[in-house]
């Protein structure tokens, strides 16, 4: 029997294992908060990992499993706890936190499309994927941010949305093996940069459309600043930290003339351990 403080750190560790950039902030929150929030990603990053990471298991094969997981979720928060390693941690900060279970169905619904749906027609097409693959985990975060207004709502989703759109434009090339496309095929054909994707090539074409999705993705970046300010100086400090890392590795794409086919751009560790550092000397 797994006991909670283990299936916490087991959380902890899927944080820290499938983003650098999120655990490094998750370390400017007290440790009061921290746990909860390893938690809220690490049942994402399990799910994830069964729609990504299960070897040559087919589509309906991991369909079945992500729907057993969803099933054993809402099971065992129905009845208050959970002996599954990583739900039990999961349950505990949900029902703490009185976390509302529908935003982990939104979240399930775009795992679920992961294993049906290969590209996206339209941004709003997009968006309504992201609505539960990332603007929803904004929503599950503030009761345990605890901003001081209910308008950090939109806040909130907004820079979840700015993060995916982060990781869209930096992985074109891995989801490309994965045979999946995020980037609007309206935006494709408007900038003629079919052809520069399906050859994983740098063209003006290609530069032009990246030039348009960044800046798109800065503009969310800059409507979840109207929401740092509603959280308490600790957690605003969480989350300015993660918008500063995670935001900066649009600058990182742009250095790199815009190649996200040949490598994954990354923030360098030392500016990381460098702004955790100068974050936690302002909070001082």
């Amino acid at each position: 029997m797994v006991s909670l403080e283990e299936s916490y750190r087991r959380c902890r560790e899927l944080n820290r294992r499938s983003g650098t950039t999120y655990y490094a902030a998750t370390w400017l929150l007290p440790a009061v908060k921290r746990h909860h929030v390893h938690a809220l990603y690490g049942f994402c990053r399990y799910a994830d990992d069964i729609v990504d990471d299960l070897g040559p298991a087919s589509a309906d094969v991991r369909g079945k499993v992500l729907a057993e997981l969803g099933e054993r979720f809402f099971g065992d928060l129905a009845v208050g706890k959970s002996e599954h390693p990583v739900l039990k941690a999961v349950v505990h900060t949900v029902r703490a936190f009185a976390i509302d279970p529908d935003c982990f169905r939104r979240f399930l619904r775009s795992m679920e499309m992961d294993l049906q749906v290969s590209a996206y027609q339209s941004f709003d097409d997009l968006l309504d994927y992201m609505d539960g693959s990332a603007a929803v985990i904004g929503e599950m975060m503030l009761p345990i941010l605890e901003p001081c207004s209910e308008d950090a709502v939109v806040p909130a989703r907004d820079l979840g949305i700015a993060f995916q759109l982060t990781n869209f434009w930096r992985d074109v090339g891995e989801d490309l093996g994965r045979g999946r496309v995020y980037l609007p095929q309206e935006d494709l054909e408007r900038f003629g940069a079919r052809e520069a994707l399906r050859a994983r090539r740098v063209t003006p074409e290609w530069e032009e459309l990246m030039c348009f999705e960044i800046e798109r993705t800065r503009a969310y970046y800059r409507s979840a600043d109207l929401g740092i300010g509603m959280l308490p100086p600790v957690a605003a400090r969480c989350i300015a930290g993660a918008r500063e890392l995670y935001s900066g590795i649009l600058g990182q794409i742009e250095q790199a003339g815009y190649d996200t086919f040949s490598r994954r751009v990354a923030v360098p560790a030392w500016r990381k351990a460098a702004l955790a550092a100068r974050l936690a000397r302002s909070g001082r």
